[in-house]
C-alpha cells in the first residue's frame, strides 16, 4: 500500500516511516525540506508541503490508501502561539480533508497529553478527561485535535487516533525526543536537578515500539478505534535509576521545588517573550511536571498484538546508542 507519512523529517515520523517500508509499503513523506529527512528509507519518495498549506496536502495524498499524521509543533514555547493551533489543529483538519478526498485512512498520531493528566489513576482510551484547563499551548492544541478527529470519526471519518506515550529511545536529540536529551543534558553535568520528589509516573515508551504500533494499527485497526501506544508507568526517579545501571552515570541529587522551579520558568518565560529566544523551562511546563501521566496499553496489546519493551532495556538500549554515537563518553561518578 502507498502510505503518505506527514511529519516524516521528525523523530517518531522518521521511525514510523522506516518501519512502514520495512513492511513492504511504499512510503510518501510528507516534509517542509526533503534535504532534512536524513533517515529516509531506500525507494521512499518525498512530497515537499506543509500541514498549514492544505493544497499541498491534498496533492500529496493522492494514490495514497493511508496518511499517517505524525506531524506536529513540538514545543514548551513559541512566540507566535497561533502556530501551535495552526499545525497541531488546523494540520489534523487538513489531513483528515486530504485522506478523505484520496480514499485514504486516517492513523493520526496524537498524544497521549490529549488524554489530560491522570494524577492517581491509570487512563484508557475512553476515560474522560479530567475537567480543568490545559497547562500549555502544546496540550491545549493536542486536546483541541483530539475533540475535532473524534468528532470527525463520528461523522462518519476513516480515523483510528493513535496516543504515543511518552516516546524515548534513540535517534536525533529533537524536542520529540525529550527524556533522552534531558538524560544527556545529565551525563554532561548540566541537569540543575529533578522538579520536585520526582515520584511522579509517566507513560515511558519506546520508540520502536511505538513505530511497530502504527504499523499494527495501519494492518489491524478498524475505523473509528482508539488505541494507546504506551509502557511502563514509572516515575523520574526510577528514569535516572535505570539510566544510573545501565550507564554507571549517578542519579541528581538535587530536588527543585516545583515553587521554585515555577518561578524560574517564568521568568524565563517572560525573558523569551521580550527577546524570542526559546526557554529552557517555562512555569507552564513545570506545572504539567506537577501532574501524573500514566495510562494502559492493554487494549493495543490485545487487539494490535503491541508489545512493550521493559523499561529497563529500553534504557539500556538508549545509553548503548549513545555510547556508539560518542554523545555518551563515559559515566560520572
Amino acid at each position: 500500500m502507498r502510505v503518505l507519512v506527514t511529519g516524516a523529517s521528525g523523530y517518531l515520523g522518521g521511525r514510523v516511516a522506516g518501519r512502514l517500508a520495512r513492511a513492504g509499503h511504499q512510503v510518501r513523506g510528507f516534509v517542509r525540506d526533503p534535504s532534512r529527512w536524513r533517515e529516509r528509507p531506500p525507494g521512499a519518495e518525498a512530497a515537499q508541503g506543509d500541514v498549514t498549506d492544505p493544497s499541498s496536502l491534498r496533492r500529496a495524498a493522492e494514490g495514497c490508501g493511508a496518511l499517517v499524521h505524525a506531524a506536529a509543533h513540538v514545543k514548551v514555547w513559541d512566540r507566535d502561539k497561533s502556530r501551535f493551533a495552526e499545525v497541531n489543529v488546523g494540520g489534523l483538519r487538513h489531513a483528515a480533508d486530504a485522506a478523505a478526498a484520496s480514499g485514504a485512512v486516517l492513523l493520526y498520531v496524537s498524544s497521549f497529553i490529549a488524554l489530560g493528566p491522570t494524577d492517581g489513576r491509570v487512563f484508557d482510551e475512553e476515560t474522560p478527561r479530567a475537567a480543568g484547563d490545559a497547562h500549555n499551548q502544546y496540550e491545549k492544541t493536542k486536546w483541541e485535535a483530539d475533540v475535532l478527529a473524534r468528532r470527525l470519526a463520528g461523522e462518519g471519518r476513516r480515523i483510528v487516533r493513535l496516543y504515543p506515550g511518552v516516546v524515548y529511545g534513540p535517534g536525533a536529540l529533537t524536542a520529540g525526543n525529550h527524556v533522552t536529551q534531558v538524560l544527556v543534558q545529565h551525563a554532561r553535568g548540566k541537569l540543575p536537578g529533578l522538579l520536585g520528589p520526582g515520584d511522579r509516573r509517566q507513560c515511558f515508551a519506546y520508540v520502536e515500539d511505538v513505530a511497530d504500533g502504527v504499523a499494527a494499527a495501519l494492518d489491524r485497526a478498524p475505523p473509528g478505534s482508539a488505541y494507546i501506544l504506551g509502557g511502563e508507568n514509572r516515575t523520574v526517579t526510577e528514569l535516572f535509576q535505570a539510566f544510573h545501571a545501565a550507564s554507571g552515570v549517578h542519579p541528581p541529587r538535587r530536588h527543585i521545588p516545583y515553587a521554585v522551579a515555577g518561578l524560574l520558568g517564568r521568568a524565563q518565560r517572560l525573558w523569551a517573550e521580550l527577546t524570542g529566544r526559546e526557554p529552557e523551562l517555562t512555569d507552564e511546563v513545570v506545572e504539567i511536571y506537577r501532574h501524573e501521566w500514566a495510562y494502559s496499553s492493554s487494549r493495543a496489546e490485545r487487539e494490535l498484538g503491541y508489545r512493550i519493551t521493559p523499561f529497563a532495556e529500553g534504557i539500556a538500549r538508549t545509553a548503548a546508542w549513545l555510547r556508539t554515537t560518542g554523545v555518551l563518553v563515559r559515566g560520572r561518578a
